[in-house]
Formats: C-alpha cells, sequence, structure tokens
C-alpha cells in the first residue's frame, strides 16, 4: 500500500502539480507526504483550501537546488518513499541536473513507481494496487548482492 508519496515539481510545472493535488486530495489525505522548497509550500496551501484540518501530514524540504533532491532520494533509500511523483520541466536544463537523474536512479533501483507527468501519476493513484493492503514493493535482489559483496 503506498502511504509515503514524495512530491518534486520545476517551476514550469509547480501549478500542474498543485492541480494533481487538488483532484487527488482525497487519496492523499491519509498519506505522508514530503515536497521540496516552494512545492511544499503550494501544496500545503492547496490542501488546506481543499481539506481544511484533514489535510495529510506534509515534511517540508530544502528547495531541490539546494538539497533538496538529495534528502528526497535519501529517504527513497531508506525505504521511506513508497511513490515519487517529479514533474520536471523537460524543456530547459537544469543546474541541479544530477540530482535531477539521481531521483530517477534510484526511483528505478528500488523498485518505486515514479511519474514525471500527470498522466502517470493519475494511472498510478487510481490503481487498485495503491490502496491494496497485501500489496508489497519487491525490493530487487541485486541490492542486497551489492550490500554484501566482495572486494
Amino acid at each position: 500500500m503506498i502511504r509515503k508519496i514524495a512530491l518534486v515539481a520545476h517551476d514550469a510545472r509547480k501549478q500542474e502539480l498543485v492541480s494533481w493535488v487538488r483532484f487527488n486530495a482525497g487519496s492523499l489525505k491519509d498519506c505522508t507526504l514530503f515536497c521540496t522548497g516552494t512545492t511544499g509550500r503550494l501544496v500545503e496551501e492547496a490542501l488546506s483550501e481543499v481539506l481544511g484540518e484533514n489535510k495529510p501530514q506534509m515534511e517540508k524540504l530544502l528547495s531541490g537546488p539546494l538539497g533538496g533532491d538529495a534528502q528526497i532520494g535519501a529517504l527513497i533509500a531508506e525505504g521511506k518513499v513508497d511513490m515519487l511523483v517529479f514533474f520536471c520541466d523537460n524543456l530547459i536544463m537544469q543546474g541541479h541536473q544530477n540530482d535531477v537523474m539521481s531521483l530517477v536512479r534510484l526511483a528505478s533501483l528500488y523498485n518505486i513507481p515514479f511519474a514525471t507527468n500527470r498522466s502517470t501519476a493519475d494511472f498510478i493513484i487510481s490503481s487498485p494496487l495503491y490502496r491494496d493492503e497485501t500489496y508489497e514493493r519487491i525490493i530487487p535482489a541485486c541490492i542486497e548482492s551489492y550490500k554484501n559483496r566482495k572486494l
């Protein structure tokens, strides 16, 4: 079951993410949300308007370029994130592009659902597995193999 969601958006796509959050507020209200910088403030404002006192627990991290993307990456590696929604601006090169690519790599490595656009985020959050109490994410065997490798 997905309960801990990281939300990230580049400046050009923040309003799109806020719109998605408003639309899916009911599905997000019982989750813990981790958000980078300004995205966190915008998401919190939107959820307060829609849900009032029933808004989800949130942890606002640093702005992406100031280390927020790295903080999200660390949460993924520590098993503290079940899903990543990262609305990327693919029309410009980001100054922290390496951090962005690191999130992509970690989401793939740790086998978490990862949406870079609204359609994918909608498909994930509307999946029956999103609320399935018996669903467990499978951590790839390569992670344990790597941890226990002999040098």
